[in-house]
């Protein structure tokens, strides 16, 4: 279903309410912040939690309530006809370059658990655009304005003042050392409960810088589940949603940021500049709804007593889960697949014909997983390809090439990262497919006695390597996820893999090759956070500022002698994660000799893959050649380069950091 949000000003503020029978109705109450703040402060709750809070922090009971009042004066918002009105037209204007799609597939599910009490939406975030685009659109779709939790730097004049009287709640970037806030923070959320009003935020605590999901933030996940424990509502539903953008305006400095820049404070000249960015249209915006949770059900019955750390553990469940579900519904774009097919094939060029060639496979593993995908992805329509080129060339993403034979396209110099950004937002469908490919690479390798116990072996040290970057399924729905993969690459496999010879033969007729494109930037980056750990000194302490930057430009020396395929792994990003996993190993803490060989072997290992990651984008490049038939009238090849192709070493030969 596409919106247009020029028509969603006027449809306002219809606060959920709860009657005596549990059923939930819609009134016209609107709310001012100051009248909000004195029901949470004049009640006996308030008092009695004032109290209990005082005497744990032993402080006078005066100066915690002044300050719980000062932190809810910060947060509590209201809904005001006029600022809901306001906001409406402001975020109409400055969301004006894109076309909703709304994908109406699980809404319903949620407008009947809506009925019943409120409802958590938690999306995930791409884009400043992403709660001007959602809430306009859940509006016409017969949902009441719901609470927005934002950071408190975008509470400035005049977003500040408007926001917070049409339900913006701002809260602080920081806090965990503040236990009053946290308690007022508790308190409010425990009150928007039991009024009935619904809550949006955006678990990830800030916008991907790489397209893809990052780790959940779970501080307000448990301030919200630690107020529904004593709140004594029912029950409390959590709606993932996914926000997939076909362009974004913004991706230029999120790829500066991923590679070290210093992110630009939002205020009054920034945004201007931002309304005035938006003029141009740039496609659609898809929003998809994934099951929805119950938080009583990750809770259990026994909520009010339940013990600190069975909380944590229920809350990190819930929020792996949660983005689980946004990346099942993340639809496959058209852009996603054509920035797909261009990347990590080492800077070559390709022609409309190539492209084609590789979409033909990459459509038709779409098509045989079912997996979601956007109203748009008719690839193979007759100019479909050329049009999503035409895009991306304007936009300066991909460069146009036509002074010779014929036309060819590559990613343009310094815009991987933001290719990379577009593909990304459909990577997860592919990293099984890439762990297979690399799980049949090292039994044609290591010539597996049993290739089937020992590729399943192979699979979960995967696995373990990338659950940093990755949300992977538990490991028994994991290994058979690799067996529907390695079904789709031949249903006959297992009988196959009895053969001599059969692993690398299953690999060369696998169409299409993905492990390069999907893999190769993250395991080129921690082979340069591998390599920068074993060149240091044991007894040197890793301090992460000056190492990521060390990894910054020593990366960027890799990439300038080709030691590294693309400055797709130059992200600050990945490299953090990468240093992430080294500490998760033990490698990144001070030690004796013991510690530099366990580094050596940790660069070995990458190294292993990232060759293996080279023989892939090989056996891509044939594909290309055995697909695509020579033009009409070639241009000769001369003896040289035939002579000169003889004796090129072949990629899986490149000398590694």
């Amino acid at each position: 279903m596409i919106v247009d949000l020029g028509g969603t000003r006027g449809r306002l503020a219809r606060l959920g309410r709860r009657t005596a029978g549990g059923v939930r109705t819609m009134g016209r109450q609107y709310r001012s912040p100051l009248s909000v703040r004195r029901d949470i402060t004049e009640s006996a709750r308030y008092r009695s939690g004032v109290s209990e809070l005082a005497y744990r922090l032993g402080r006078p009971p005066g100066e915690v309530d002044q300050r719980a009042r000062a932190c809810l004066r910060e947060m509590v918002a209201g809904q005001s006809p006029f600022a809901a009105d306001s906001c409406a037209r402001f975020g109409a204007y400055l969301s004006r370059a894109y076309r909703v799609d709304v994908d109406p597939t699980g809404l319903d599910e949620v407008r009947r658990l809506h009925r019943r009490h409120s409802v958590v939406f938690l999306p995930s975030h791409r884009s400043y655009l992403d709660p001007l685009v959602l809430r306009p659109a859940l509006l016409r779709n017969g949902f009441p304005p719901n609470h927005v939790l934002a950071g408190a730097n975008l509470s400035f004049w005049p977003l500040g003042p408007l926001g917070r009287r049409s339900g913006i709640v701002f809260i602080r970037r920081s806090f965990s050392a503040d236990e009053i806030y946290k308690w007022a923070l508790r308190e409010y959320l425990g009150h928007l409960l039991r009024e009935g009003s619904d809550l949006e935020w955006y678990i990830e605590g800030g916008r991907s810088r790489t397209g893809k999901l990052r780790p959940p933030r779970y501080g307000l996940l448990t301030y919200l589940a630690e107020a529904f424990g004593d709140n004594g509502t029912d029950d409390v539903s959590i709606v993932p949603v996914s926000i997939t953008y076909d362009e974004l305006y913004e991706v230029g400095a999120l790829e500066a940021e991923a590679c070290g820049a210093t992110k630009k404070a939002e205020n009054l000249p920034w945004v201007l500049g931002y309304m005035r960015a938006q003029g141009k249209r740039r496609g659609q915006v898809h929003l998809a709804f994934g099951e929805p949770l119950s938080l009583a059900g990750v809770i259990g019955d026994d909520r009010a007593t339940l013990p600190a750390a069975q909380m944590r553990r229920g809350v990190e469940k819930l929020g792996f889960e949660i983005m689980h579900r946004i990346d099942a519904v993340t639809p496959v774009t058209a852009t996603a697949l054509v920035t797909l097919s261009l990347l990590g094939l080492g800077g070559r060029a390709l022609t409309v014909a190539e492209i084609k060639a590789t979409l033909v496979p990459l459509l038709d593993y779409v098509r045989r997983r079912n997996l979601p995908s956007a109203l748009e992805l008719d690839l193979d329509r007759a100019g479909a390809i050329e049009q999503v080129l035409r895009t991306l060339v304007s936009n300066g993403v991909v460069t146009r090439y036509d002074k010779g034979t014929t036309a060819v396209y590559q990613v343009a110099q310094d815009q991987e990262l933001v290719a990379a950004f577009y593909r990304n937002n459909i990577i997860h469908f592919l990293v099984n497919r890439a762990i297979a490919e690399l799980v049949l690479q090292a039994a044609a390798e290591e010539h597996y006695h049993d290739p089937v116990t020992d590729g399943r072996r192979e699979a979960l040290r995967l696995r373990d390597l990338l659950k940093f970057e990755f949300f992977f399924s538990g490991k028994p729905a994991f290994l058979n996820e690799i067996r529907s993969e390695l079904g789709l690459i031949d249903e006959h496999w297992t009988e196959l893999l009895r053969s001599p010879d059969a692993a690398a033969r299953l690999l060369e007729r696998a169409r299409p090759h993905l492990a390069h494109r999907a893999l190769a930037s993250y395991l080129e980056a921690y082979l340069v956070v591998a390599d920068r750990l074993a060149a240091r000194p044991p007894h040197e302490p890793v301090e992460d500022d000056p190492f990521l930057e060390e990894c910054l430009a020593v990366g960027r020396q890799l990439l300038m002698e080709q030691r590294i395929s693309s400055s797709e792994s130059l992200s600050r990003e990945l490299f953090s994660t990468g240093l992430q996993l080294a500490r998760n190993r033990g490698l990144a803490e001070p030690g004796g000799a013991q510690v530099t060989d366990r580094r050596t072997a940790f660069a070995r290992e990458l190294d292993t893959l990232v060759r293996r990651l080279d023989r892939s984008r090989s056996l891509a490049l044939g594909d290309l050649g055995s697909a695509v038939a020579p033009p009409a009238d070639p241009v000769s090849e001369p003896a040289y380069r035939a002579a000169g192709r003889a004796a090129q070493p072949d990629a899986t030969s490149r000398r590694r950091p």
